[in-house]
Parts: C-alpha cells; structure tokens; sequence
C-alpha cells in the first residue's frame, strides 16, 4: 500500500501569518476575521505571528495579497470577504477574478493562500457562512492553511 501524506497532524512551522480582510460587507468579514484567528491561535500562533491587512473590498484582494507575497515575510496568507448578487453580473466578474489571481499566485509561490470569500446570493446565505447555520467559513480558511502549512513541513522533510 502507498504511503499516504496529509497534514491534518503534524508540525506547524514558525512564522507570520497574513490575514487579508475586505471591509465591504463589514459585519460579514469581521466575523470571518475573529473565526480565522480564533484558529490560527488556537493551533498555537500568538497573535503578534497575526497580520490583518484591510482592503476596501473583494476586487482589492489580490492586489494586496500580492504585494504580501513580494515582502517575503510570511508563511501563509489568507485572503477573507464577502460578495452577495446583486441585480447584475458584476458579482460573477469579481469572484472569478479574485478566485484566478489568489490561485495562480499560489500556485506560482509555493505558498500557502486560503479563499475565504464568500459567494452568496443573499445577505442571509452570508450570514449563515460567517458564523451562522452553516459554521463560520473564516474558521475553515484558517484550518486549511494549516493543513497546508504542516504539509509543507512533511513535503520538505521527505
């Protein structure tokens, strides 16, 4: 049987990690926020290894978690807001983008970048995803992070 690698357990390495926040839809991503650093410092990172970086919404993003990345000081980003349809297209056009340009600067670093932006057709389906019925999606980009974090120890290590 071939061995299987997770990082579901494991080492976590040290470093600082960036939260990248829209301010747009306020109550929404302030409660992704809470939810992502109630799991980064229940995993052990204190909250000086924590960076909350706020941008005025979803489209701004990728520009900052780019410019993050090109400080070299951090092990991971993730990247939280909230967009809701409205009457028109212009939801799609942003989710799209944002959702390409954090996966390919993933993809092209190496380092870890969660999608925490939410997609939601109604202010209720945002609500429920930030702390509501369905849990809050801050808590679950912070644990992915770490999941992959501790397989990057595991990857190094081999």
């Amino acid at each position: 049987m071939p061995t299987e690698i997770t990082g579901i357990e494991g080492t976590l390495p040290q470093g600082k990690i960036a939260i990248v926040a829209s301010r747009y839809n306020a109550g929404i991503c302030d409660s992704l926020v809470k939810g992502s650093c109630a799991t980064l410092t229940g995993a052990g990172y204190a909250q000086d290894d924590i960076s909350i970086f706020r941008v005025p919404g979803a489209w701004e993003l990728a520009t900052v978690t780019q410019q993050i990345l090109d400080t070299q000081k951090f092990i991971a980003i993730i990247s939280l807001g909230c967009v809701i349809k409205g009457e028109t297209t212009h939801d799609e056009h942003i989710n799209r983008a944002v959702s390409l340009a954090l996966m390919e600067m993933g993809v092209e670093t190496g380092i870890p970048i969660a999608f925490g932006l939410l997609t939601c057709n109604t202010l209720e389906q945002a609500i429920n995803r930030s702390g509501g019925t369905v849990g809050n999606k801050g808590h679950e980009a912070a644990d992915a992070v770490l999941e992959l974090l501790r397989l990057s120890v595991k990857i190094h290590n081999i």
